[in-house]
This record gives structure tokens, C-alpha cells and sequence, in this order.
């Protein structure tokens, strides 16, 4: 999805380029196993918006650069690395605003081009990305192995049987963590006797 702008063809009055934005998760999950959930995120609001530029480095696992209005002081822009579980509705806006540019570009930033983006996103690779993230699947968990199955995801909510490589798994639990399958059948359940 998105901003309701102008189409390819035309050219705002003011546009100093493109960005990818997500809003802060009215829910985020924290603390063991997610059992934790809060309103937004200790430097954001739920619903802040943020600006995500391209990331230049690797700021760790699921976590991005993002640019927004701190909790605290609404009137500057701030730069925090986000975790990207704690984000929704990803979308593509325009900028406009020469201290967004300045947050956007960091220390990179250029006095003598202030109206310049450093890093730049087409519109075309941010909706892309959007896209990627709005399509939300659910990572695998497979009983007695640790960590999420690295090329298989599911559509959530996810599907109470799954095939992987010939064989059936069963769906034992579902959270804020992804989805844990395991071979052995579920129980049945007991009804009494009438």
C-alpha cells in the first residue's frame, strides 16, 4: 500500500525523495518467550510513525535504523535501531522535510546539500520491501531444534499440518514467537460417554 500521491509520472513540488515508513505496533512482545506484551516501545508511541532508510550496515538480526519523534520530546527526530517485529504497516511516503533529510542521512550527512538524501530508496524497491513485510508469515519451529527453520515460513494463523522433506508435522503451539510443530499426532481430546 501506499501513500494516496502522486503516480510515477509526476513529480511533487518539494519531493526530495522516497522512503519506506511503518507505524509502531499497538502491541509489542518482550521479555521470555514474548509472554511480556507493552504498548509501542520504550523510545516510540504505538502508532508513531517511522522512516526507514536503506540500511548501509547490519544492525543485527530483524532489527533496522529508523527515524522518528521520541517518546519523550515530540519536535525532533530521533535515531533508534527498532526490532522490525515491533513495526506494522510498511508503506512507501515522500520527503519533504529538510531535518528528515538530516536524520535520514546520519552522520553522512552534507551541510553544503542539506535538501540531498545520502542513502537513497527508489519507490519501486521501497514498495517492494513493503510489500515483503506486509505479507507477514509466521518462522518454523521444528521440536528438539533450537532455532527457526531457515527456509520455511507460514501464513498466520498457520495450518495445523505441514509437509517438510516426506514427512507430516503437527502444529503443538502458536505465539507471539512463530509457529512450533512436532511429529507426534495431537491429543485427542476425550468427549464422555452418553
Amino acid at each position: 500500500m501506499t501513500d494516496t500521491g502522486p503516480t510515477e509520472d509526476e513529480t511533487p513540488d518539494g519531493l526530495l525523495g522516497w522512503c519506506l515508513v511503518a507505524n509502531v505496533a499497538r502491541e509489542t512482545a518482550h521479555g521470555e518467550s514474548g509472554l511480556d506484551i507493552q504498548h509501542g516501545t520504550k523510545h516510540f508511541r504505538t502508532g508513531a510513525l517511522l522512516w526507514l532508510p536503506p540500511v548501509r550496515w547490519d544492525p543485527g538480526h530483524g532489527r533496522w535504523p529508523a527515524v522518528g519523534r521520541h517518546r519523550g520530546n515530540g519536535r525532533r527526530y530521533v535515531n533508534m535501531i527498532v526490532r522490525a517485529d515491533d513495526l506494522e504497516n510498511f508503506r512507501v511516503k515522500g520527503v519533504y522535510s529538510e531535518a528528515l533529510v538530516r536524520s535520514l542521512n546520519g552522520y553522512e550527512h552534507d551541510p553544503a546539500a542539506p535538501r540531498t538524501l545520502q542513502n537513497l530508496w527508489t519507490r519501486e524497491r521501497a514498495q517492494s520491501w513493503a510489500d515483503g513485510r506486509n505479507r507477514h508469515r509466521e518462522p518454523v519451529f521444528i521440536e528438539g531444534h533450537p532455532y527457526a527453520h531457515p527456509r520455511i515460513s507460514v501464513p498466520n494463523p498457520p495450518p495445523a499440518e505441514i509437509q517438510i522433506d516426506g514427512e507430516t508435522l503437527h502444529l503443538a503451539r502458536y505465539g507471539t514467537r512463530g509457529a512450533h510443530y512436532s511429529r507426534m499426532l495431537p491429543p485427542v481430546e476425550w468427549t464422555p460417554e452418553p
